[in-house]
Order: structure tokens, then sequence, then C-alpha cells
């Protein structure tokens, strides 16, 4: 049986990656999207979000606009020098057909995992302002997600937006300090793994190797994405950091997961957004989320581009 999910994301290209591998998945049932400021303000994000679905021939999948600002700080959207001024890269997808649904975000997840407790998960590959803010509405949301899997956090690695902070913690601090200390069973996929799957420039090619729509996306969507790994890290390629979270249904088997205490530092200073783990017990307190602290990289690599492949697209 396919698991159930919804993915709340600020598209992005790897975020858009996520999706078709989603879509791609049979082991994954798509449920929705509910859209983020975060890589890109919120409207770019949405009108992503939508016009990726329909790329992928799955507009029938309902798209939820949240939030445009995090709970305190101010929004930072400096991921437009990697992902593009759309958010896309370079690829030149039409104005999307499809509209978003009448709800808010929000509101949106409450009424979904309210009427179906712990049937579905939620997969948060963007800053964590709407389901910080849903859990503020509405307490009963907590017990009722059968899993919370988060892209974010940098806890043995440094970070990619300050030195110490991973961009979608940093992007909302706070989102992030209420989500974490929730009480939801939660697994986090951070930098620490992610760096691990890094998608090349061959890879793209090969993917491209078919007459595809996807593939051509694909191509396109990274290219920005991978001028600046090449300029700023010297890696011919780009990592997936947001497709991995997708592996923990997939492949769990390449994850390697330890529970630990993991919290995030909203102290205002140098460190704000810098996720952190009680490796050493000093605390005492117990684990509250599983953290994935290494992967098999390059064979999740190589099932991402093969199930890119399966998709034809519009």
């Amino acid at each position: 049986m396919s698991t159930r999910i919804i993915i709340d994301t600020d598209p992005g290209v790897d975020d858009a990656l996520t999706f078709l591998l989603a879509l791609a998945s049979p082991e994954i049932q798509l449920e929705a999207l509910t859209t983020v400021q975060g890589n890109v303000t919120l409207e770019k994000a949405t009108r992503n979000a939508l016009s990726v679905l329909e790329l992928a021939n799955a507009s029938h999948i309902p798209v939820a606009q949240g939030c445009s600002h995090p709970l305190v700080k101010s929004p930072h959207n400096s991921g437009e020098v990697i992902h593009g001024w759309s958010g896309m890269g370079q690829s030149n997808l039409p104005e999307p057909k499809s509209k978003i649904v009448d709800s808010h975000a929000i509101d949106y997840l409450i009424e979904r995992f309210l009427a179906e407790p712990n049937e579905i998960s939620l997969f948060t590959i963007g800053p964590l302002t709407n389901v910080a803010l849903a859990i503020r509405k509405e307490p009963r949301i907590v017990s009722a997600i059968r899993e919370l899997v988060i892209m974010g956090g940098a806890i043995r690695s440094g970070g990619n937006i300050t030195p110490l902070a991973e961009f979608n913690i940093h992007e909302d601090p706070h989102a992030a300090y209420v989500v974490f200390h929730s009480g939801i069973p939660i697994t986090l996929i951070p930098l620490d793994a992610t760096y691990k799957c890094l998608l090349t420039s061959a890879d793209v090619a090969r993917l491209n190797k078919i007459n595809s729509p996807i593939a051509r996306f694909v191509r396109d969507a990274t290219a920005d994405y991978m001028a600046f790994y090449k300029q700023y890290e010297g890696f011919d390629g780009c990592a997936l950091h947001d497709p991995l979270t997708l592996a923990a249904i997939i492949a769990p088997e390449l994850l390697t997961l330890a529970e630990h205490y993991v919290s995030v530092d909203i102290s205002g200073g140098v460190s704000t957004g810098k996720t952190f783990a009680d490796f050493m017990k000093v605390w005492k307190k117990p684990p509250n989320m599983r953290v994935a602290l290494d992967v098999k990289g390059r064979e999740f690599v190589e099932l991402f581009v093969e199930r890119i492949m399966s998709l034809r697209g519009a």
C-alpha cells in the first residue's frame, strides 16, 4: 500500500525534483502541496508548484497557498541567487491553468489531518512557518500527523546560509523550534546526509538521452543551480537536498538514522537557526526525533535518475 503524503514546500528547484520523484514512486501517493515563502516569494512558490504539477500531468493534486512571512524575522528569499529569479532555474514553464484551493494552507493542513488522523504523513521541504502556525491554531493536529519528515538543519555539518545554519531552519527558526518540540514523530534529513547525494552533470546528460519534457525540465531547472555549485563549491553538479526526504519511504535502507534530542538556536546571535543534537546526553532529555546522519548517496542518486526517467510528462 502506498504511503499518503502532503508536501509543504517553497519551490525551488530541488522542491520541484521532489514532486517529480514522488509522482514517479509507486510507494507514494502525493495528496497535496502547501506552499510557503522561502527560496522565493510566496507568489512565485505557488506558481511553481502549480506549473510543475501540470508538467507532470498531475494538476488534479490540490495546492494550498500559505504564509508569506516568517513568524518573527524578515523573509530572506536568498534562494533566488541559487534557483534563479523564478525559482525554476532556466526552465520556462507556462503560466499554470489550474488554481489554488480556497483554504489557506494552515487551515487546509488542519482540515486534512483531523479528517483522517494518522493516515497521512507530512513532508516539509521549506521553512516550517505553515506547520508551526497550524500547531498553534489547532493543537490536535499534533496527534493526527502520522509522521513528519523535515528537510532541514545541519547537525555535525556546517551551514549553507550562515556558517552554522541551514537555509530552511534559518529562514524561520522560531517556527522550527515550535515544530521540533511539538511531540509529532519527526525524521530530520539535514545537510549531513543531503550533501552526500550529488546529482552530476553526467547524470543529467544520461537522463536527457530520452526524449522527455520532464528530462528537459530537469536539465533546464538545474542549470543555474549547478552553476552556483560549480562557482562556490567546485562541484560539477548539485545536491538533492529535498528529494532525499522521500528516501524515508522509498529507500529507508539507504539512510543511517539515530534517535537524538535536537533543538534549534533562537537566541538572535551568530548561531541563530543552528540545529544541534545532544549527543552526549548532558541535558538528559529523551530523543524527540530520528536524524539521518549518513546516507548511501550514490545509490540514492541512481534511484532518483531511474525514477525520473520513467516519467514522460505533458
